[in-house]
């Protein structure tokens, strides 16, 4: 190798370097325009019905946003955490009391088969498991989750900030973004931007509307149950949801947890509730609210899931989503259709 080509391959690995040494701060600034696509789907829907100026349907929007946040916080929230505080104290008496049940359902059918003087079973008698440590380790570890939460709001804030920027002039912002890319692809890519800005605008809006449904659903599922805390889970259930595939079976947990203390039936009857919210959700809501968004296979999803869980994070869990609609776009559109298989497309020279 020539001394421009080792070059340029030690300039190639730098680059590498130090995008993964930012990779947290590239995550940042891939939610920010996450939340500006929003925004600004958003803003174009406001605009259309008004038929008025950009700026006003901005500013309608944002104070949209604003008034919807503020009823939540004064609203729902205190009750939210309320209720969400009786559900972390009800997980680990209900795992006694299931302890307790499986214990007498093991003792009965062995007395059937074995007799009831066998004796075999003192060491599920003198199984017991400290609840109130348990309890105390939970309540440690979410001590230590508020503790590291300040640098979460300072990023969140920078989110929120980077995002309304955005929102002001996205033309002018992706124009920047285009420079960098070659001359004789920048028209072809500006196409391409476009296709990702569709696809997540309806990403968004899909998992808006999946997630209002699944609540109310929820709501109205275990109010007919008669479980506890009806909106601190049904706001989980719909906040949860836009964690796909483990969002759902989490959400599951905490209703369960409640439920149990009126009977075994009911948390199986909260099971099978979930079970058919889920699938309701994924055979009629989602493909209703979301014809027109990318198909993503499952086994893709929960990949993508895994693979930016492991590079980024929690925040790459929440993300993954979004974050695998923009690479299905980017590798059907130039990976595939211009550099792969570029017959019959257009030349994308300017």
């Amino acid at each position: 190798m020539k001394f421009g080509q080792w070059l340029g391959l030690v300039s190639l690995l730098a680059s590498l370097v130090l995008l993964w040494s930012l990779r947290q701060s590239m995550l940042n600034l891939f939610g920010a325009l996450v939340l500006a696509m929003g925004l600004c789907t958003l803003t174009g829907s406001v605009r259309e019905r008004l038929n008025c100026s950009r700026a006003l349907a901005l500013l309608l929007s944002i104070g949209l946003i604003g008034t919807i946040l503020a009823i939540l916080l004064i609203a729902v929230v205190p009750l939210f955490v309320d209720q969400f505080l009786h559900l972390l104290i009800q997980v680990p008496h209900a795992g006694a009391f299931v302890l307790d049940l499986l214990r007498n359902a093991i003792e009965e059918s062995s007395s059937v088969f074995n007799g009831k003087n066998v004796g075999s079973l003192t060491w599920l008698k003198e199984l017991r498991i400290d609840y109130v440590a348990a309890g105390n380790a939970l309540a440690s570890s979410l001590i230590k989750f508020a503790e590291e939460a300040g640098s979460g709001i300072v990023q969140l804030l920078f989110v929120i900030a980077l995002s309304l920027m955005v929102a002001v002039q996205p033309n002018a912002y992706r124009e920047v973004g285009i420079q960098l890319i070659p001359s004789f692809y920048r028209r072809r890519f500006r196409q391409v931007l476009v296709q990702c800005g569709n696809s997540l605008s309806a990403w968004m809006v899909g998992v808006l509307i999946s997630s209002i449904c699944v609540s109310a659903l929820s709501a109205i599922g275990l109010s007919l149950l008669g479980v506890k805390l009806v909106a601190a889970n049904a706001l989980l259930a719909g906040l949860l949801n836009i964690i796909p595939n483990i969002g759902p079976t989490l959400s599951t947990v905490f209703p369960m947890s409640v439920a149990v203390f009126d009977g075994p039936w009911k948390s199986l009857a909260v099971l099978l509730l979930y079970i058919g919210i889920q699938n309701l959700e994924s055979y009629i809501i989602t493909p209703a609210v979301m014809h027109k968004q990318l198909k993503l296979l499952p086994g893709l999803t929960l990949t993508a899931q895994l693979v930016f869980t492991v590079i980024f994070g929690p925040l790459g869990l929440l993300l993954a989503l979004p974050l695998a609609v923009c690479i299905q776009v980017l590798v059907r559109e130039v990976l595939i259709s211009d550099i792969l298989d570029p017959i019959g497309h257009k030349n994308v020279e300017c």
